[in-house]
C-alpha cells in the first residue's frame, strides 16, 4: 500500500498530540508501519499546531510536503485553510467550524476571513466541516474536540469500530474515557 498522509492541525491547547498519537496507535493496530511528527508550531495555548501522521507498508520520513496529504483534520476554520495548500487534489478536509481569533484579529490588524469553507471548496477540496465544539459540550466537555474529529474522520477508513474503540482506552486517560467515547461516537453518528 502507498504511503497515505494526515495533517492534523489547530491551536495550541485543543487536543491535537492526542488526536494524532490515538491515530498513530489505531494505524498501528491495523498492521501499517506509522510515522507521527513531534508537534510544529507554538503549542501553548494560541499558537498554530501541525502534526503529520504518515502511515503504509513502509514510511521512510514523517515529512508531509506540499500537495501530499491525503486528508487535513482541523480543530478551526482559519488553521483548514491555511494548510491547504498541503492537501492533495481531491483530498478531503474535516474540521471543526469553530472560529478562534488569532492575534492580528485580536488587536485589530486584521479580520477573520469569511466564507473560508466555499474558498476551500472552490480550491479543489472535499470538505465535511462540523460543529465539533457543540458537539464535544454536548459530550461534557469542550475539551474533547479532539475525539468528536476523529468520530467524523472515521467514516472514511474501513477500520472495524473495536480498533478506533481500542486505540481510545489505549490513549485515554482512565478516568476521561467515557467522556471520549461519548465525543467519538457524537462525531461518528454527525
Amino acid at each position: 500500500m502507498e504511503t497515505k498522509n494526515i495533517m492534523i492541525v489547530g491551536v495550541g491547547g485543543q487536543g491535537s498530540l492526542l488526536a494524532s498519537k490515538l491515530l498513530g496507535h489505531l494505524l498501528m493496530g491495523q498492521g501499517f508501519d506509522v510515522k507521527v511528527s513531534e508537534v510544529h508550531g507554538m503549542s501553548q495555548r494560541g499558537g498554530s499546531v501541525v502534526t503529520f501522521v504518515r502511515y503504509g507498508d513502509k514510511v521512510y520520513s514523517p515529512v508531509i510536503d506540499k500537495g501530499q496529504a491525503d486528508a487535513i483534520v482541523s480543530f478551526e476554520l482559519l488553521e483548514a485553510a491555511r494548510w491547504l495548500q498541503y492537501l492533495k487534489r481531491g483530498g478531503r478536509v474535516v474540521t471543526n467550524t469553530q472560529q478562534i481569533d488569532p492575534m492580528p484579529v485580536i488587536t485589530g490588524a486584521a479580520e477573520y476571513p469569511g466564507k473560508l469553507v466555499g474558498k476551500m471548496e472552490a480550491a479543489g477540496a472535499k470538505v465535511d466541516a462540523l460543529d465539533c465544539l457543540g458537539l464535544a459540550e454536548q459530550a461534557g466537555s469542550a475539551k474533547a474536540v479532539n475525539l468528536v474529529l476523529l468520530g467524523r474522520l472515521s467514516h472514511y477508513f474501513d477500520f472495524p469500530p473495536e480498533a478506533w474503540q481500542e486505540a481510545i482506552e489505549a490513549c485515554v486517560p482512565g478516568k476521561f474515557l467515557e467522556l471520549n467515547r461519548r465525543a467519538f461516537a457524537l462525531g461518528q453518528r454527525a
